[in-house]
């Protein structure tokens, strides 16, 4: 699947703590936060319930890179894990590496202030009334249509 780029200071707040909170910390004790990081990351993914196999998960907190391998049952699925990582606070880029049934791979849509499902839904079909693909394509990420947030990317289904 590739690389991908987030808004860092974007997504959820996994962390517990703010981006200067955080840094201060890496700088004392770097592989241990890396690996602390990497481990909530994966628990917020495996909460997905993607039916992932042999998840693994890398966070490298200087770069705000998160490296993604194992296996996934669908591109679908391989796409939410990526996004999954990516809509976290911290995270710039997802090198999602795992592998997937060939199919097209989706369209993604970076939220930007006054975007709406339906707008979004507008832009991509055509028909703001398509929305609910864009939040069926989402979920369990999403749990309300109405719930999205600048700078969290979603999976537009084709």
């Amino acid at each position: 699947m590739g690389l991908f780029s987030f808004i860092k200071n974007a997504g959820e707040k996994l962390f517990g703590k703010n981006e200067e909170e955080v840094q201060k910390e890496a700088a004392a004790n770097l592989p241990d936060l890396n690996r602390k990081a990497a481990d909530a990351i994966k628990a917020h993914i495996d909460a997905q319930n993607l039916g992932l196999e042999g998840l693994g998960v890398t966070y490298d907190g200087a770069s705000g890179q998160v490296t993604l391998t194992g296996n996934a049952p669908s591109q679908e699925a391989a796409e939410k894990a990526g996004l999954t990582a990516g809509n976290v606070t911290g995270v710039a880029h997802v090198d999602n590496n795992l592998v997937a049934p060939a199919a097209e791979e989706s369209q993604f849509h970076d939220v930007v202030s006054g975007d709406t499902l339906s707008a979004i839904a507008k832009k991509y079909y055509g028909n703001a009334n398509d929305y609910m693909k864009i939040f069926e394509a989402n979920k369990p990420m999403l749990s309300h249509p109405d719930k999205i947030y600048v700078g969290q990317k979603l999976r537009i289904p084709k």
